[in-house]
C-alpha cells in the first residue's frame, strides 16, 4: 500500500511546477474554508468584477480610457441594483407575507380534503391513518411557522451587515476593475517562481470562471422572467415569488428544479385544485424546466456540462457543504477546476519524456 502510495507520489509530484501549483491551491483553499465570512465581501466584489469585466473591456474597445469605463459600468451596475431593490424586492415581500398569511386557510382546505379520503377511498384510507396525517400536517405547519419568525429576527440582525455590503462592495469592485494589472502582477511577485502549472490552470479557468457567472446571471434572469410571465399569463398568484425563486434555483444544477417545484405545485394545487388550469400549470413549467436544461444551459456553459451530472451534484454537496452558497454556486467551476489540475499535473509518460 506505501509502495503504490509512493509511486502515486513520485508520478504526480515530481515536477517543482506540480509542487508549486498543490502549495497555491492548499493556501487558498485554507484562506477560504478557515476566513471566508471575514472576507466575503471581498469574494462578493471578485464575483461582481467577473461580471462587469465584459462590459468594461467592450467600452475600452471602443476607445474609451478604463478609468472612465469602470466608473460608468460600476455606476450603471449600482443603478440597476437599487431599481431592483426598491422595486422588486418590496413586491416580493409582500407576496411573502400573503403567503404567510394564507397559510392557515391553506391547512384548513387540507384538512377539510384529508377528511373526505376515507369516503372517497375506504380501501386505502381509515380514519387512524386520516388523523396521523393530519397531526403531521399540523406540525409541519406550526414548524414553518417557528421558521418564518426565526428568520424575521434573524433578517433584523443582518440589515447591519448589508449595510457594509453595500458600501464596501462598490468600493471594492471599482478598484478590482480599474487596478486589475497592478493587483495581478503584484499577486505574481509573491507566489512561487515554478509555477507554469499554476499559470496554465490560471489561464483555463479565468476564461472559464468569467463566461460562468455572466452565464449563471443570464440563465436567472431569463429562466425568473419567463416562469413570471408563464405564470401570470396563467393567473397564478404569489407569480413574482415563485418566478424569483424558479429563477434562482438554477444556482443549484438538478437539486434546485426539483425543489422548486414543491412550492409552485403547492400554490397551484390549492388556488385551482385538480382541474385544468392546475395541469396546464405543471405543463408549462416542466416545459421551461425542459428548454433551461436542454436548451439554455448547453448554449451558456458549453464546457461546462461536459461534466458528468455525478460529478455536478456530488460538487454541489461537497462544496456546498464546506462553503455554503459560494460552494454551491461555484460548484461547477470548482468541479472543473479538480478535473484540470488533474489532467495538468505530470505523468509518468510525460515524466519519462523529460
Amino acid at each position: 500500500m506505501l509502495d503504490m502510495v509512493r509511486r502515486w507520489y513520485k508520478r504526480r509530484f515530481s515536477d517543482p511546477d506540480a509542487v508549486s501549483l498543490a502549495a497555491i491551491l492548499i493556501f487558498g483553499f485554507i484562506t477560504i474554508y478557515f476566513f471566508g465570512g471575514l472576507i466575503a465581501p471581498l469574494l462578493v466584489a471578485i464575483v461582481l468584477a467577473y461580471l462587469l469585466e465584459w462590459p468594461v473591456n467592450q467600452l475600452t474597445k471602443v476607445g474609451l480610457p478604463r478609468t472612465p469605463a469602470v466608473i460608468f459600468v460600476v455606476t450603471t451596475f449600482c443603478g440597476l441594483m437599487l431599481l431592483a431593490v426598491f422595486g422588486l424586492i418590496p413586491t416580493v415581500w409582500q407576496q411573502i407575507s400573503n403567503l404567510v398569511n394564507d397559510v392557515p386557510k391553506m391547512y384548513t382546505d387540507l384538512q377539510v380534503f384529508i377528511s373526505t379520503l376515507p369516503k372517497r377511498y375506504p380501501e386505502l384510507a381509515n380514519l387512524q391513518i386520516v388523523e396521523t396525517l393530519a397531526d403531521n400536517t399540523k406540525n409541519q405547519v406550526l414548524s414553518f411557522g417557528e421558521t418564518v419568525v426565526k428568520g424575521s429576527l434573524a433578517s433584523l440582525v443582518s440589515l447591519a451587515t448589508l449595510a457594509v455590503y453595500l458600501v464596501l462592495v462598490p468600493l471594492l469592485v471599482f478598484f478590482l476593475l480599474k487596478d486589475k494589472g497592478e493587483m495581478i502582477e503584484m499577486l505574481s511577485g509573491v507566489l512561487p517562481n515554478n509555477r507554469r502549472l499554476a499559470a496554465k490552470v490560471w489561464v483555463e479557468m479565468n476564461e472559464q470562471i468569467s463566461n460562468y457567472i455572466r452565464g449563471k446571471v443570464l440563465e436567472i434572469l431569463i429562466v425568473g422572467g419567463v416562469s413570471y410571465i408563464t405564470f401570470a399569463l396563467l393567473d397564478l398568484r404569489y407569480s413574482i415569488l415563485l418566478a424569483v425563486g424558479v429563477g434562482l434555483s438554477v444556482l443549484i444544477p438538478y437539486i434546485g428544479a426539483a425543489a422548486v417545484t414543491v412550492p409552485v405545485a403547492i400554490v397551484g394545487l390549492f388556488q385551482w385544485g385538480l382541474s385544468t388550469e392546475f395541469y396546464w400549470l405543471l405543463i408549462a413549467y416542466g416545459i421551461i424546466q425542459a428548454l433551461d436544461g436542454n436548451v439554455l444551459v448547453p448554449i451558456l456553459f458549453s464546457e461546462a456540462v461536459n461534466l458528468h451530472p455525478v460529478s455536478i451534484i456530488v460538487a454541489v454537496l461537497v462544496f456546498g457543504g464546506m462553503w455554503g452558497f459560494w460552494g454551491v454556486f461555484f460548484a461547477i467551476p470548482l468541479a472543473t477546476l479538480v478535473k484540470a489540475v488533474w489532467n495538468a499535473l505530470p505523468s509518468n509518460d510525460e515524466m519519462i519524456e523529460q
